[in-house]
């Protein structure tokens, strides 16, 4: 049965989200609504240029319908027909808004009812000029104008339904209403059997599609759940790779290097400055700042003000971490020197490395959680940072940092045993830059 799932276009609901669905669902309505106006559009043109041709050259129409044009076939097959379709755009619309899915039986009306009003057009055509000009002549074109826009419906078997009633019909006129001439049977029964194939490739096209709209969706669904997860800002290579991966969402002891940035005095700069001028300026430094992190294999994990959280080492492990932190702390001191140079509000930052055991994994509540680590390193780093304040410095590292390092370190200057806030014994702390 599973080419039935392949061609039926419909996503095993073990599959899929009840949110996927729904997205998926709206969007195929949204394809609904573009078939209906071009349908409508198409027709009301033929309308026009109908009318137009009747009141200023009735003598050309005439010669182009091969009869005597009545106006009375406008009213009989295209303007019922403009008007059922305004009906059916304006049933799309309220189920869009209600958020539900037009029931199968209502679609596949729809598709006769549509498929239906060439028949009828066909049926005065020939009634006016014979069956054999009629049925070699313009009408039974008009049914491929449905079968091409029923790929929007992106339903495999709607489309074939379609083509397969374009194609009894057309079949059924030439057989059974043949007023003039007896029909040739070989030529019509292959002629509707070309009509009713179209109708089938055009529900391949539409499967294929609806694919696409299934990728569409599961990918954007994926990176939204990524960024959820870890944090304001995930640069695209770390996205890729976790999708790549996959992301668990158990948490898990892991060794991590935690970077605390953070701006000095800056709430006290901001009070004289306007709030779009604060905004302006964190968001031109950040920039900066968080290309760095990226650049080092690192993630801002939460953005805090006038500061932000840094990993690296998490969600994937790497044995260089401490480097790569390092690396980027010294690389964010020169960054912010050249970026003072070309602003006139200059800004000083001050950063905290440590590096150490910390819990990670995604903490929250059903409907929305969130990336984080939790554990003494954590809050260390961030004492760290706050000692530049202490110290005038701008970038301090823990002692384990200092010793991972080594001589990749050598240039750290030692600020002896610190007495750190929250903590009873002091502790060593190491200056950079």
């Amino acid at each position: 049965m599973r080419w039935l799932k392949i061609w039926g276009g419909k996503a095993d609901s073990a599959e899929v989200s009840d949110d996927f669905q729904r997205v998926l669902t709206r969007e195929i309505l949204k394809t609904e609504l573009v078939r209906i106006k071009a349908l409508i559009v198409t027709t009301s043109v033929l309308t026009l240029v109908l009318w137009t041709f009747y009141f200023l050259a009735p003598e050309q129409l005439n010669e182009l319908w091969h009869g005597k044009f009545k106006p009375a076939y406008l009213y009989i097959t295209l303007v019922p027909f403009i008007l059922f379709e305004l009906v059916v755009h304006a049933m799309v619309n309220r189920q869009l808004k209600l958020d539900r899915d037009l029931p199968i039986f209502r679609r596949y009306l729809s598709a006769f009812i549509e498929t239906s009003t060439p028949t009828i057009a066909l049926a005065l055509h020939i009634d006016n000029m014979g069956s054999v000009q009629a049925l070699g002549y313009i009408v039974p074109l008009s049914y491929f104008i449905f079968i091409i826009l029923s790929t929007l419906r992106l339903d495999f078997w709607l489309s074939t339904f379609t083509g397969f009633v374009a194609a009894v019909q057309l079949l059924g006129m030439a057989l059974f209403y043949h007023p003039d001439a007896a029909p040739d049977v070989d030529y019509h029964v292959i002629r509707s059997l070309i009509v009713f194939i179209c109708g089938v490739l055009a529900g391949a096209v539409g499967v294929l599609l609806r694919r696409q709209f299934e990728k569409s969706i599961v990918a954007a669904t994926a990176r939204d759940r990524v960024t959820n997860l870890f944090g304001q800002h995930v640069s695209p290579q770390v996205v890729e790779r976790l999708l790549a991966e996959g992301t668990s969402t158990t948490s898990d002891i892991r060794r991590v290097a935690v970077m605390f940035v953070d701006f000095r005095s800056f709430t006290a700069a901001a009070r004289s400055r306007s709030p779009q001028e604060v905004v302006d300026r964190l968001d031109e430094a950040f920039a900066v700042l968080v290309e760095i992190v990226d650049r080092h294999g690192g993630i801002v994990n939460k953005f805090m003000g006038d500061g932000f959280l840094a990993l690296f080492g998490a969600p994937f492990e790497a044995s260089d971490a401490t480097q790569h932190a390092v690396a980027a702390g010294r690389e964010m001191l020169v960054a912010m020197t050249r970026n003072n140079e070309a602003s006139s509000w200059p800004l000083r930052i001050g950063i905290g490395v440590h590096f150490g055991d910390v819990v990670a994994g995604n903490v929250g509540s059903t409907r929305r959680k969130e990336y984080t680590v939790i554990g003494d390193t954590v809050n260390f780093a961030s004492r760290l940072e706050s000692l530049n304040k202490e110290f005038n410095s701008q970038l301090l590292i823990s002692a384990v940092v200092r010793d991972t390092l080594g001589e990749a370190c050598a240039d750290a200057v030692s600020l002896g045993e610190v007495a750190v806030k929250g903590y009873e014994q002091p502790m060593a702390v190491w200056r950079l830059g």
